[in-house]
């Protein structure tokens, strides 16, 4: 009786679906492409550089464009301060 509940619980976890898989986002582009395909899934593309281009790939499918959450803006000043000619002694 004791190998009864054991076996349930083994049960349960072997008939547990699988973890959904993680989306990642590629790239630094500022556009994405959501591609929904048969059986429900969907899968996104971040390599687009303007809503035209993605706007032309998605058209025919069923897909839409969207705005990449994760794109980082360009910075406006250099990484590192220019060199002056000072030398630290």
């Amino acid at each position: 009786m004791r190998a009864l509940p054991i076996l349930l619980i083994i049960w349960i976890a072997m008939s547990a679906p699988a973890p959904a898989v993680a989306q990642r986002f590629g790239g630094n582009y500022p556009v994405c492409l959501q591609k929904w395909e048969w059986g429900g899934s969907s899968s996104i593309s971040c390599r687009y550089s303007s809503w035209d281009e993605c706007r032309a790939t998605a058209a025919g499918l069923s897909a839409m464009c969207v705005a990449n959450p994760y794109v980082q803006p360009p910075s406006a000043q250099p990484p590192y301060p220019p060199d002056r000619g000072l030398r630290l002694r």
